[in-house]
């Protein structure tokens, strides 16, 4: 179907597809918390005809739009993952802003609410982009995915749990990049750095070993450590974020005092290579007998379902090249579809598509919404950036795959 044909479709729906987002933002599904806004999305999905859709056990709602050619015409072909979170942030006091955090209204050509651009708007736009391919008897020659995955802002715990049966060939990540493309982002890991000294009253100073000192030599040096660098988005970075000690005097020297490091590490980098770093310069900095103990965080994290995961705070990086021809091929499609130029950026944030890409599936951004956005006060979406997504989605899921494959979850 001609692109003009796409947007017909989106335009006659569009009422439809503004409405299904405001009521993913009247739910207020913090991590943990997302039955509601699943129960919204199977409803949603069985009412656009979805042959099959389903919910699995961390709580992730999945979905099959299948091809048109499969095993008949032997061999298996790509197939492709469209990817959005349905958790979102906690939106603070609520009388801060400018419309309530999760009442979805619609003012000034947006919708606001916690999670507007990060992703509720992905994961409307998302839906109706296969449901609509669906209504109107266009199907891709491969099959088409659809994850609605939960815990992302935790850790990642729904995707985690869906790479265990689920790895597509391609995976279009619906994060906010202003419907523009993304090729990567750098990793995230967290580091918990203790030191561990002698502790004694504050007025006899003399006869503890008190580890702020070792500590504050570490940070200084870490600050000036030479870091990896990248030509494509430029060095790692850490950031000494949380602070505290092992007393609540304070007229008692500590025994501890830890640090947690927010390390954003570039694709060239590897955690062992990051956290080698870490153990030399605080080894340096230490003084005699102060002792050190290293560790990356790691939260327990429990789904609405029951199911709980340890995770630890090791996110991957991922970058496709310039030049890549999955890229180059999203990028001809959507500039037809959307009739503009396509480029593609990189994102300052950490996604779930490293952990899609870590499982071997290659991924490659786009969604609605602004990253400045993200996590933000007044968070909001152009509902014309809505609309021009789903246009995307659907452009992409009829030109990006193969023939169809039994949907493993459905065996």
């Amino acid at each position: 179907m001609p692109e003009v044909g796409l947007r017909s479709l989106v335009g006659d729906a569009s009422e439809r597809i503004v409405g299904f987002c405001q009521r993913l933002l009247q739910a207020a599904s913090l991590s943990g918390q997302e039955r509601q806004a699943a129960d919204l999305l199977v409803s949603e999905l069985h009412a656009l005809g979805y042959p099959q859709a389903t919910v699995d056990g961390a709580g992730n709602v999945l979905a099959c739009l299948p091809g048109t050619r499969g095993r008949l015409s032997g061999g298996r072909n790509r197939t492709l993952l469209l990817h959005a979170h349905m958790d979102v942030v906690d939106p603070g006091d609520p009388t801060h802003w400018r419309h309530p955090p999760f009442s979805g209204d619609r003012a000034e050509g947006y919708l606001w609410g916690r999670g507007a651009s990060d992703t509720k708007g992905s994961l409307a736009a998302q839906v109706y982009a296969l449901g609509l391919l669906s209504e109107a008897g266009l199907r891709p020659s491969g099959d088409v995915y659809l994850a609605a995955v939960v815990g992302e802002e935790v850790g990642g715990l729904g995707t985690r749990h869906l790479v265990r049966s689920l790895v597509p060939d391609l995976a279009i990540i619906g994060e906010p990049s202003g419907n523009t493309l993304r090729r990567g982002h750098r990793g995230k890991l967290e580091f918990v750095v203790t030191l561990r000294g002698r502790s004694a009253h504050a007025s006899a100073p003399e006869r503890g070993l008190n580890p702020h000192y070792s500590m504050a030599r570490f940070l200084l040096a870490l600050r000036e450590a030479q870091m990896v660098r990248d030509d494509t988005f430029g060095a790692s970075s850490v950031a000494p974020t949380l602070s505290y000690v092992d007393q609540t005097s304070s007229n008692v020297i500590p025994s501890e005092v830890t640090v947690h490091l927010d390390w954003r590490n570039v694709p060239g980098e590897a955690a062992e290579q990051a956290q080698a770093l870490v153990e030399r310069l605080a080894r340096e900095a230490a003084e005699a007998g102060i002792a050190i103990r290293i560790a990356f965080r790691q939260d327990t994290v429990r789904s609405y379902t029951g199911q709980e995961q340890v995770i630890p705070s090791v996110f991957p990086s991922f970058c496709l090249e310039q030049g890549d021809p999955d890229l180059l091929r999203a990028q001809a499609v959507l500039e037809v579809a959307l009739g503009r130029r396509m480029p593609a950026g990189v994102w300052t944030f950490a996604t779930d598509g490293g952990q899609l890409a870590m499982a071997g599936t290659r991924c490659i951004g786009f969604g609605p919404g602004e990253e400045a956005m993200a996590h933000v006060l007044d968070e909001r979406l152009q509902v014309e950036q809505l609309l021009e997504a789903t246009v995307g989605y659907m452009a992409l899921a009829l030109n990006l795959v193969g023939s169809e494959h039994e949907c493993p979850w459905m065996s």
